[in-house]
């Protein structure tokens, strides 16, 4: 039996990665970090031509209708890219709410203009995922009060998509007049994050979504899915540019990379990360095939792959020595991608206590179980 990607995906995945290669090289990253808005408008654009926009909307809304699958694999070649562009959050996370959740009106206006590239549509859940006290999201009266914290793809967004504490999802008009945008500094450079403060703000709830977190759950495994696929992307190419530089830097008369100790840390990244890529692929076919399993993959995968991106990331630029830390090497933008991803939508910690309550693990066992533990020796 393959398990594997098709070769329709390998062709996506490589087309995006040549177009990033020729479109979007270190130079280009560093003008965009700089702020030069024009060149990421372009570099998008070049996206939506090759159909990332299109990937998840349904066929009758001039989408795609592909699989998480093609999705992931869009992301982790956007991740290799470090492509400085919104994705996970206006182009898997909000066609899956409106699909899912959407009113037939909501999804005849915006899933078109999605798909077309002709919206950008911000994704504030912080409110569901990891509320913070003075952050509650209000609804009354058709309006939305309160606090929405880490927009996904807040950048020029023309909507957003909120979630309140109790994960009813609403959509709101960016250039509503209670509606105050706060640009938030970020180690990533190339994804800028955002703060909204809403007052009042005119809403329109997805009428899907009340009463009803399966949808929410869904919408937020789809992140943390597209936010996992995006670090092994960008923690691959840290670990190839490790051994390519550790095959041409000298020490001594001979090349880094015959040395053991760094042949160890080389092997060690290769090891830790090639299984992430089957957990991946995994997680995204359980997705839309086996969603039982779907929820737990995806806190198992956001947690592992943040735990290994971070491992990868860090010894990838030990590899290069003084060089890892230079602004001309540029490593610091996949390092830092890697970083943001692994708080966005949860921490390993966060995630992993998901875990263990899908699970139930998080409950004390009966009694009669507890006692009979604490009279054996051997679980002291």
């Amino acid at each position: 039996m393959y398990f594997g990607l098709s070769e329709e995906q390998q062709s996506l995945e490589n087309s995006i990665k040549r177009y990033l290669e020729d479109n979007a090289s270190l130079d280009t990253i560093k003008a965009v970090a700089g702020g030069d808005k024009e060149t990421a408008e372009k570099v998008h654009q070049g996206l939506i031509d090759l159909g990332i926009s299109s990937l998840l909307v349904p066929e009758k809304y001039g989408g795609l209708e592909l699989d998480m699958l093609f999705a992931s694999v869009v992301s982790g070649a956007l991740g290799s890219g470090t492509a400085p562009v919104p994705f996970t959050g206006t182009y898997v996370m909000a066609p899956l709410a409106l699909s899912l959740a959407g009113s037939e009106v909501q999804k005849d206006y915006w899933l078109p203009k999605i798909a077309g590239g002709e919206r950008i549509i911000g994704i504030g859940l912080s409110e569901f995922v990891g509320a913070r006290e003075d952050t509650a999201i209000s609804f009354s009266n058709d309006t939305l009060s309160g606090r929405a914290l880490f927009i996904i793809d807040g950048k020029n967004a023309d909507a957003f998509i909120l979630s309140d504490k109790a994960g009813q999802l609403f959509i709101i008009d960016a250039d509503d007049s209670g509606l105050t945008k706060i640009e938030l500094t970020t180690v990533d450079k190339t994804r800028e994050s955002m703060e909204l403060v809403l007052k009042k703000v005119k809403t329109e709830i997805l009428p899907g979504s009340e009463k009803n977190q399966d949808v929410i759950n869904k919408v937020i495994d789809a992140g943390r899915l597209m936010l996992s696929a995006d670090s092994l992307g960008a923690s691959q190419v840290m670990l190839d540019k490790a051994v390519a530089y550790s095959l041409e830097r000298k020490q001594f008369g001979r090349q880094i990379g015959s040395f053991q100790a760094v042949k160890h840390m080389c092997a060690e990244m290769a090891a830790e990360l090639e299984p992430c890529h089957a957990m991946v692929w995994h997680t995204a076919h359980c997705f839309d095939h086996i969603p039982e399993e779907a929820r737990l993959m995806a806190c198992h995968t956001k947690a592992h792959v943040s735990e290994v991106g971070k491992q990868v990331s860090r010894t990838a630029i030990e590899v290069h020595g003084g060089m890892g830390f230079t602004e001309e090497l540029g490593l610091h933008y996949w390092f830092k991608r890697i970083g943001l991803n692994r708080q966005l939508l949860g921490s390993p910690e966060l995630v992993r206590e998901e875990a263990a309550k899908i699970q139930n693990f998080d409950q004390s066992p009966p009694e009669s179980q507890r006692t009979k533990e604490a009279g054996n020796p051997l679980l002291v």
